[in-house]
């Protein structure tokens, strides 16, 4: 490789080179000039703005959570019911647990009822952040939020300052008379 300018093999190559005795004289004579360094404030780099255009990316966004639900959660009481073929809870089971309601001396307005066949893709961490509840009762098997798996059966369970109860369904106590009692029990502890 023949480089016309000596210097520039600092550059090219950037290891160590030894001069041979015929090429110190070239050097010798040759006025170097160092480099002057001023002192300065430290330069700021900024990053280097790409100005070129590119595609537009569509920006992907979580969807805020929304539900659908029956009362005004004052006192933080969340029931979970499941109803497929209805928008909350059927009519007769609403008047139940209306009158359930007004025997601990809550009102609709009072708790939240979520139907659960509307919001099944619905985690138990959504609901616990949406309406925060302090008591939470689950009517029904079907009426379990995906992640809730340490509830057992009419057997209330507190974690924290939240008290969960797993009961029948407002059909199975229809149907059963010691289902019913059971579960206003177990309502009377809540």
């Amino acid at each position: 490789m023949k480089v016309e300018n000596p210097v520039a093999l600092r550059f090219i190559l950037q290891d160590e080179l030894y001069l041979l005795n015929t090429d110190k004289a070239f050097y010798e004579k040759r006025e170097i000039h160092q480099p002057i360094i001023e002192e300065s404030e430290p330069e700021i780099k900024t990053p280097a703005i790409d100005t070129t255009p590119q595609e537009a990316k569509p920006e992907v966004k979580t969807p805020e959570l929304a539900f659908n639900y029956l009362g005004k959660n004052l006192k933080n009481f969340l029931i979970l019911v499941h109803y497929p073929d209805q928008e909350f809870i059927a009519d007769a089971h609403l008047a139940a647990l209306q009158n359930i309601l007004k025997r601990k001396e809550f009102e609709l307005d009072d708790v939240v009822i979520l139907n659960m066949a509307q919001h099944s893709e619905a985690t138990i961490g959504q609901l616990a952040d949406f309406f925060k509840p302090v008591k939470l009762l689950l009517l029904g098997q079907s009426a379990i939020p995906q992640g809730l798996t340490s509830l057992a059966l009419n057997t209330p369970k507190t974690s924290g300052s939240r008290t969960a109860l797993y009961s029948f369904s407002f059909d199975e106590m229809m149907a059963s008379v010691d289902n019913k009692k059971i579960f206003w029990e177990l309502m009377k502890a809540l």
